[in-house]
């Protein structure tokens, strides 16, 4: 359903976030300027059944939602989501 909207998980809205360059402690102590990176969430595009709608649904997610998913349900997560 929002697949074509990139690098957002499509329950959690998480995105992209910044972070520090540094590679490991010695180059931090040195202090080498180094900038900031962009980091990912780790998202999945998953094809998910819903039993309620007796269909499956298509959704770009983060493997945290993914672990929500079945903690509470494929109905009710992707009905708080706005998702169906």
């Amino acid at each position: 359903m929002l697949s074509h909207m990139a690098k957002v998980c499509a329950i959690t809205k998480r995105g992209s976030r910044t972070a520090g360059g540094y590679s490991n402690r010695t180059r931090a102590a040195q202090f080498n300027p180094t900038g900031t990176t962009r980091k990912y969430p780790n998202l999945q595009k998953k094809r998910i059944y819903v039993p309620e709608l007796k269909k499956t649904v298509t959704v770009t997610i983060s493997t945290k939602a993914l672990k929500t998913i079945q903690k509470n349900g494929a109905w009710k997560t992707l009905k708080k989501a706005g998702l169906v």
